[in-house]
């Protein structure tokens, strides 16, 4: 099996994955899943897609994370290890969209406005 390359973004992160047959190692940046994240919760949410396709020792993925925070990042990549696994195996895109995997969360922070202090919050007001 050739190495198969996927996408995934979430707020500011973007993931850059790329999965190949292996033995479940996961590296980030050139490090460690539990060093690059040691969150357990964190470790959860990025090894979601493969426990749900029983593949969690099936595939190396090397993954070069940039921007955001690290449960933006942590999300990113959860999306393109999914992308990529349904690019290995297009049969398995029902059971991970059915789990929310598949959907791109296309939420982002909104702009701060010129005269204001936040995007929607307005300095305090005086009527005299």
């Amino acid at each position: 099996m050739e190495v198969i390359n996927a996408l995934g973004r979430r707020k500011a992160a973007v993931a850059r994955v790329y999965v190949s047959e292996g033995a479940g190692k996961i590296m980030i940046n050139g490090r460690e899943l539990n060093t690059y994240f040691p969150a357990a919760a964190l470790q959860y949410i990025v090894k979601q897609p493969l426990q749900k396709l029983d593949v969690a020792e099936k595939f190396d993925i090397k993954a070069n994370l940039d921007g955001g925070g690290y449960k933006g990042q942590a999300e990113a990549l959860r999306l393109a290890i999914a992308r990529a696994l349904v690019k290995i195996n297009p049969e398995d895109k029902a059971a991970l969209k059915a789990e929310g995997f598949m959907t791109r969360d296309a939420r982002e922070v909104e702009r701060k406005k010129p005269g204001r202090p936040k995007a929607r919050k307005r300095f305090q007001f005086s009527k005299r």
